[in-house]
């Protein structure tokens, strides 16, 4: 193999559609933005605009509201955490802490703790330390004969004065 034989796969790439470019292109003269008009003028963004009319984001009422200090937790499921088990990738012997579900690949980040919800059957023994569970995740753990410690979530870190 030589670097001048190096291509793309067949339809990995397209070629650029020229516009402006003549007649026979089939995007000639107005390059397809037809004549007149605001959208035919560079340098025109027309999000969301709607003629002076006032605009539909406009009209419609504001509902809910986003907390700013809320918490986001890494979610995880019980039937993922015994598959994971089932693979190898945790040990369900030793005590499986929020460090080793990142360590395993389970959770890519703690965020602000591990939360731990009931879907899916555990068949093994386990011991969890997480964040957060609900009350059908801490049911079914103990019904598979394990314990779960629930840790504090981590606190904002106070203003200073």
């Amino acid at each position: 193999m030589k670097l001048n034989e190096l291509h793309d796969n067949p339809g990995a790439t397209r070629k650029k559609k020229r516009v402006a470019r003549g007649p026979g292109s089939g995007k000639g003269k107005t390059a397809g933005r037809g004549i007149k008009g605001q959208k035919s003028r560079s340098g025109v963004a027309l999000n969301a605009y709607e003629g002076g009319q006032m605009p539909l984001y406009m009209r419609l009422p504001k509902r809910g509201f986003n907390k700013p200090n809320r918490k986001a937790f890494a979610v995880i499921n019980l039937k993922t955490l015994q598959r994971f088990i089932d693979h190898g990738s945790i040990d369900a012997t030793a005590e499986i802490t929020e460090e080793h579900l990142v360590k395993s690949g389970l959770v890519r980040r703690r965020l602000d703790g591990v939360r731990l919800l009931g879907k899916g059957d555990l068949t093994s023994t386990v011991t969890l330390s997480v964040t957060g569970a609900s009350k059908s995740a801490i049911e079914a753990v103990e019904k598979a004969g394990g314990t779960i410690t629930l840790l504090a979530p981590a606190a904002p870190e106070a203003a200073t004065e």
